[in-house]
């Protein structure tokens, strides 16, 4: 028998994968619904997600899996655009002639920029990169002016105090997963009715194949014997010859009864995420970079992307990253953040009103991914461990270097059940 634990993308794919070829399995969810970071609210009348989703057009694990499940028809390919929040204005920065207005880069820092961005989809293997920080790489490439006005607000935003530690493997993987940028904005998919679809589909699919799904169960320990996995225990300890964690490193060290010399000191960034529905749109873009004295780095609003007849109200998510447990974005209450965020969203928009807000949600994790920082590739854990029957896939697996996505994790949770049924 095979325990997977965590019911998230990876957990989920592997699940699905070993069900599909006959292996029994049981997967268990300490929170009460599956998904992970893909989770969604159950608003009336439909669904979102927790956090803003999207796949990309190279996405090939996920195009497929949503093929197999019966769900192709409502992947829905459209144009998603973006902007820079600068001095108290949205500039859009879609297509060539809007690039050409934006007034924080000359034409030679533009001409500079292109050239990064094209030379960026011409490297083959990134990881060449992996030791070599984006600020170092951005400046050789592109000089302290493309840098300092374009780069460092959107590395300050995402990564904070690590912003210099991150490596230019992240940064290239970021730009080449976006390849298929047109003269009018980027191409991006979305699971029309929400991308919980997938994960229901999915567990159902599970389910018929004979395999058992727990929510509300929390995996206290793996028990371990001579190099050898013997079992878990949840409430009561289940007899097992394997297992597959999908939860991170640092929680994977408490439950595990004995140490494994494949964990490493890999640095994980969290993230607090509101969303709020307003009675009115908030700006003219899907995605906003934001350079600004805010408590976020980042608006998306989503329904400026999915029809807004998908919803009757609009819908923004406002977003920040942390690393410090004593973060305000951690440390304050749900209402106090909802109440900052807002605040910061007056300062940005005077034509917002919070009478327009219809209601408001927030969700944060103290791990939500890796940072990826300077020698982050040599710290990626192996699907098969040193430990007999102990199997690992995740954000930190090699399927999600050197850029996270949904993508990613399913194709980590694939790539493991090989190594599983290959024993």
């Amino acid at each position: 028998m095979i325990v997977i634990i965590g019911g998230g993308l990876a957990g989920l794919a592997a699940s699905y994968a070993l069900t599909e070829k006959g292996e029994e399995v049981i997967l268990f969810e300490r929170g009460g619904e599956l998904g992970g970071v893909t989770s969604s609210y159950h608003i009336d009348g439909y669904r979102i997600e927790e956090y803003y989703h999207h796949i990309f057009e190279g996405d090939r694990e996920i195009q497929r899996l949503i093929g197999d499940l019966g769900l192709e028809d409502k992947l829905d390919w459209r144009k998603a655009t973006t902007g820079y929040f600068v001095d108290g204005e949205v500039h859009p920065l879609n297509t060539p002639l809007e690039i050409l207005r934006y007034p924080y880069l000359s034409l030679m820092d533009k001409a500079k920029l292109a050239l990064l961005v094209l030379r960026s989809k011409t490297i083959g293997d990134v990881s060449d990169l992996d030791d070599v920080t984006a600020k170092e790489w951005i400046l050789e490439n592109a000089g302290s002016s493309v840098y300092e006005n374009f780069f460092q607000p959107l590395l300050q935003g995402k990564f904070g105090d690590d912003m210099d530690q991150v490596s230019a493997a992240w940064l290239l993987g970021r730009v080449k997963i976006r390849s298929n940028r047109t003269t009018q904005g980027e191409k991006l998919g979305y699971l029309r009715g929400g991308f919980w679809q997938l994960i229901d589909v999915m567990a159902k699919q599970i389910e018929e194949n004979g395999g058992k799904i727990h929510t509300n169960s929390d995996v206290q320990k793996i028990v371990t014997k001579n190099g050898f996995v013997k079992g878990v225990k949840v409430k009561e300890l289940i007899d097992c010859d394997k297992v597959i964690s999908t939860v991170p490193p640092s929680i994977l060290a408490k439950i595990l009864d004995t140490s494994l010399e494949e964990l490493r000191d890999i640095q994980y960034q969290g993230t607090t995420c509101a969303l709020f529905a307003l009675k009115k749109s908030l700006m003219n873009v899907y995605w906003l970079n934001i350079k600004a004295d805010v408590p976020f780095g980042a608006i998306i609003e989503h329904t400026n992307f999915v029809p807004l007849s998908d919803y009757r109200e609009h819908l923004i998510y406002v977003v920040s990253y942390f690393h410090d447990p004593n973060d305000p974005g951690w440390q304050r209450s749900k209402g106090e953040i909802i109440d900052w965020y807002l605040d910061g969203l007056s300062s940005m928009f005077p034509h917002f009103n919070r009478d327009d807000v219809i209601w408001t949600r927030l969700t944060r994790s103290l791990q939500t991914a890796p940072i990826y920082e300077v020698g982050y590739r040599k710290k990626i854990l192996p699907y098969s461990t040193s430990i007999e029957g102990l199997y690992l896939a995740g954000m930190f697996s090699m399927a999600n270097y050197p850029e996270r996505s949904m993508n990613g994790s399913i194709k980590a949770g694939f790539r493991c059940a090989e190594d599983v049924m290959e024993v």
